[in-house]
């Protein structure tokens, strides 16, 4: 499970040391794709393949369904991180996600989030409020 917030930075050519935390999981090889929110989604070969699988069974018929299997794999790109764990952030996911040097890389769970900084602080500025009131509605019986 990835868990917790990094703030690595982006280097000159568009690569980012994986946190520490994250390797055993995404060290083999990763996905990086367009996530909801602008911000880049980065999945483990196996969790993307298993996304792929579940998406691939929405009928072919729904606009929806199209519409989300499309935008999520034209913008994928497979990345094998280096031996220092660096991954290229591709010209067009750093574009989408408006990054720049300074980033967050979030875990949430089944995959991790890169954000620039600056969004992902507006983020949790602009939702902060709302988690402490939602958490019973969204996991009923959680609390």
């Amino acid at each position: 499970m990835l868990l917790g917030t990094y703030t690595p930075k982006l280097d000159d050519k568009g690569r980012l040391i994986l946190p520490a935390k994250f390797r055993e999981e995404l060290g083999e090889g990763v996905v990086l794709t367009r996530g909801q929110d602008r911000c880049i989604y980065v999945f483990s070969n196996a969790e993307f393949e298993e996304l792929h699988n579940r998406i691939r069974q929405a009928p072919v018929t729904s606009k929806q369904a199209r519409d989300y299997l499309r935008l999520l794999l034209s913008g994928a790109h497979a990345e094998t991180p280096d031996k220092q764990m660096r991954v290229t952030i591709p010209a067009q996911l750093r574009k989408y996600a408006g990054l720049n040097r300074e980033l967050a890389v979030i875990g949430a769970g089944s995959r991790a989030e890169i954000w620039s900084a600056a969004a992902w602080e507006q983020y949790v500025n602009d939702n902060e409020a709302a988690f402490s009131e939602t958490a019973e509605e969204v996991i009923p019986g959680l609390f």
